[in-house]
C-alpha cells in the first residue's frame, strides 16, 4: 500500500473562498489538466515547485500557505 504524502495542502479551501473557483479554472491558470488539480488536492500528487509557487500565486498568498508539512 501506498504511504500517503506528508504534504498537506488547502487548495480546495483557497478554491472555495475564491468564488468557489472551478478545478478547471484553476488547472488552466497554472498550466495542468484539472485531473492534476483533483490529484494534488487529495494528497495523491504532489506538484513541482513551480506550479507550487502559481497556485499560491493565484490565491495571492505565499506557498506556505497553501502547503505544509506533515512528515516527522
Amino acid at each position: 500500500m501506498a504511504r500517503p504524502s506528508p504534504i498537506t495542502n488547502r487548495v480546495r479551501i483557497l478554491r472555495e473562498a475564491h468564488g468557489q473557483m472551478s478545478q478547471a479554472a484553476l488547472a488552466a491558470a497554472i498550466g495542468v489538466t484539472r485531473q492534476t488539480v483533483i490529484a494534488i488536492e487529495l494528497g495523491k500528487y504532489s506538484p513541482s515547485l513551480e506550479s507550487a509557487f502559481r497556485i499560491a500565486h493565484v490565491f495571492q498568498v505565499g506557498v506556505e500557505d497553501v502547503f505544509g508539512w506533515a512528515g516527522d
